[in-house]
């Protein structure tokens, strides 16, 4: 799938720290939908840190762009409440995918955004973070602003936001990941499911993606390689639903040609939902290839 292709829906979306070039050139290596250049909370919060990494972030972005075309590539700036965000939007430019900005909290946050990338001649899509508790709450007007096409739920800062705690069952978090979720399905967004910080528990990833996919996450946000594999066990359909639903859309057509309204397939009386849940596969499935 090109980067520009603006119906790009991401499984899987690895990340890199904005200041290890090398890292950054890995990341095609285990076929991620989307990759981020991490100008947040990879590189520490102090201004020698941020401007290091800037450059190289630049020059490693263009690099991957030019390398690997196919492949959505996106940078992750500092928040537009935060000291280094002006600076951060000097890494953007237009052969980007879009930009990833983190802890948005208003509407008007997304304008100030769009504002200060119009004012450098930028037009890229936003991929929204929501990861403080007013995001989470003022989720729908977020991402009813023009220009957010994609979002993600950040459990780590919304709990430290609260003051609450994270556990393994997720509990503290299922209102605002649902509710993140959606919001999302409201506003046509796509939405991204959180982190898994457990690096060497693959069933802890695969528990935590299920969650994600039930609530209605169409992808998830990877900090190792190898979870961009796991992210494609559940996002995106599996070879059973899609030969399912191809079953299901041809049989419908069967029906449309003799005459036919109301049909059963397979034991269930078929319906409007189902079939437009048999196309989705199919879409879903072609975008992933």
């Amino acid at each position: 799938m090109p980067a520009s292709d603006a119906s790009l829906r991401p499984r899987s979306v690895l990340f890199a720290p904005g200041g290890r070039a090398d890292l950054i050139a890995k990341l095609p290596r285990s076929a991620p939908d989307a990759v981020v250049i991490d100008l947040e909370d990879a590189v520490p919060a102090t201004p020698e840190a941020k401007a290091e990494a800037r450059p190289l972030a630049r020059d490693a972005a263009r690099d991957l762009v030019a390398a690997a075309p196919h492949l959505a590539v996106f940078v992750r700036v500092n928040a537009p409440h935060s000291p280094f965000f002006e600076d951060d939007l000097a890494v953007l430019t237009p052969e980007l995918a879009g930009v990833v900005v983190p802890k948005l909290e208003a509407a008007a946050d997304v304008r100030r955004v769009r504002g200060a990338l119009a004012a450098r001649g930028l037009d890229l899509p936003l991929l929204a973070g929501l990861e403080t508790g007013a995001g989470v709450w003022n989720a729908r007007e977020i991402l009813a602003e023009e220009g957010v096409r994609w979002a993600y739920f950040g459990a780590e800062d919304y709990t430290t936001d609260l003051g609450g705690l994270r556990t393994p069952g997720n509990l503290e978090v299922l209102y605002a990941r649902s509710h993140v979720a959606l919001a999302a399905r409201l506003t046509g967004v796509h939405a991204l499911d959180i982190v898994v910080t457990a690096l060497n528990d693959p069933e802890a990833f695969r528990e935590d993606a299920a969650q994600g996919r039930a609530l209605g996450y169409g992808g998830k946000l990877c900090i190792h390689p190898a979870q961009v594999a796991l992210a494609h066990e559940f996002f995106g359909p599996t070879e059973a639903e899609v030969g399912r639903a191809q079953r299901l859309l041809d049989a419908a057509h069967e029906a449309a040609l003799t005459g036919r309204g109301a049909f059963s397939f397979e034991g269930q009386m078929v319906d409007e939902p189902m079939l437009a849940r048999a196309r989705a596969i199919l879409q879903a499935r072609e975008q992933a290839n």
